[in-house]
């Protein structure tokens, strides 16, 4: 039984019966569901898209779904710690978060590879491929930026008191992970950033300014990493570019024709087969587009763009303004880097190693949006308190 009832009667009730609890809103169960679907599918996908690969590397052909099923229990458990904690405290809890990201982005840096290793060319990871700060990252740019934003308030008009400072930490950070490499954390960190000031109310022209005098000194630094510019070069002008940076996008784009409008079917993809590169990860979106053709891609499409219609709609009836900010930032970065890896594997941007979230194989990335979707619906849940044995059932419907 749910009440608001007065003292009097709830000294009927031993304190045993009496409950504080969070009730989830339609928006933030239907959330659920968008997220176990995708995960599920994405468990299904990344099987075939790794089986093959683990048994070349002498591997079980279950190596890489174990892990990532590990990582899923993970996810559970920090997705009810998100969802049953007050969002709330996160204003609190901003610059401790921030700093511990900026640490463990440096740590990366100057440890050992013992400690950090370094992964195809970069080093992205802490204590083996255990973890990886830039990922814990996006959780700090949008809990650091939106208590800024809202402790600001009408000082977010002025550019020195008000939007530098945003660009300075931000800066910082997208400094650390450009040094490992990881640019495309950097740029998403950037982007991220700017959708957050924007909804915060900064003056476009504040913005504008200090992106164009950004703009010179980033790419000075960007020519200094090779990778990027041929990725770039290759995307702009695709004949000209060497024939094995533009390899990877080739065969993504012959994983995706073939497919066709139905998919070759589940299991009977090629490219995993060795021809295309990380098919687990960072080019998933090319194994649905071959066994799950245009209609499973589509599909998943839709099903982000659901995610993101549910999570904006839990951020306009946010019980405070510094929730609203948040919302729209943890929505916008997981469905963002969604359709970004779906824009690379089609052609459509150039290659940036974004992985699709809840699908793409990576213990941090699954455990991190499933804790990101649990603020959301923690966001998207109201504070109650129940009387009896209603006390333990969070789903259960309000008693008229």
């Amino acid at each position: 039984m749910s009440t608001a009832a007065s003292p009097t009667r709830e000294r009927g009730f031993s304190v045993a019966q009496v409950r504080e609890r969070w009730r989830m809103g339609t928006e933030a169960r239907g959330l659920i569901l968008v997220m176990a679907v995708l995960i599920a599918f994405g468990l299904a996908v990344l099987y075939s898209a790794s089986a093959i690969d683990a048994m070349q590397r002498n591997r079980d052909s279950w190596y890489y779904i174990a892990r990532q099923i590990s990582g899923v229990g993970l996810g559970m458990v920090a997705f009810a710690l998100a969802a049953k904690l007050d969002a709330e405290r996160f204003r609190g809890w901003a610059w401790p978060v921030m700093w511990v990201t900026i640490v463990a982005l440096l740590l990366c840096l100057v440890l050992p590879e013992s400690i950090a290793p370094r992964v195809n060319g970069s080093r992205r990871f802490l204590f083996g491929s255990s973890f990886q700060p830039s990922e814990f990252g996006k959780l700090a740019v949008v809990v650091w930026t939106s208590m800024l934003i809202v402790k600001k308030g009408e000082q977010l008009r002025r550019l020195t008191k008000g939007v530098l400072p945003f660009f300075v930490i931000i800066g910082l950070l997208d400094l650390l992970a450009a040094l490992e490499p990881d640019l495309s954390v950097a740029m998403l960190y950037t982007l991220l950033l700017a959708v957050l000031l924007f909804a915060g109310g900064v003056r476009i022209a504040h913005f504008v300014t200090l992106c164009a005098l950004a703009i010179p000194a980033l790419w000075t630094k960007i020519e200094k990493v090779q990778y990027a510019v041929l990725r770039l070069s290759s995307f702009l002008d695709p004949g000209a570019a060497p024939s094995q940076v533009n390899y990877q996008l080739k065969q993504s784009l012959i994983a995706v024709g073939s497919g066709g409008l139905f998919g070759v079917g589940f299991g009977q993809g090629r490219q995993q087969y060795g021809f295309l590169p990380f098919p687990y990860s960072d080019f998933i979106a090319s194994n649905i587009g071959e066994e799950w053709g245009f209609l499973g891609l589509g599909a998943v499409t839709v099903a982000f763009a659901v995610y993101a219609l549910l999570g904006f709609r839990i951020a306009r009836h946010a019980r405070s303004p510094f929730l609203q900010l948040v919302a729209v930032g943890l929505t916008f970065v997981t469905v963002i880097t969604a359709y970004l890896h779906v824009g690379v594997v089609i052609g459509l941007l150039p290659t940036t190693g974004l992985t699709l979230p809840f699908v793409s194989y990576g213990r941090s990335n699954i455990v991190l949006t499933m804790f990101l979707t649990g603020v959301l619906v923690n966001i998207g849940s109201t504070k109650e308190r129940v009387i009896g044995s209603g006390a333990t059932d969070p789903l259960a419907l309000p008693a008229t």
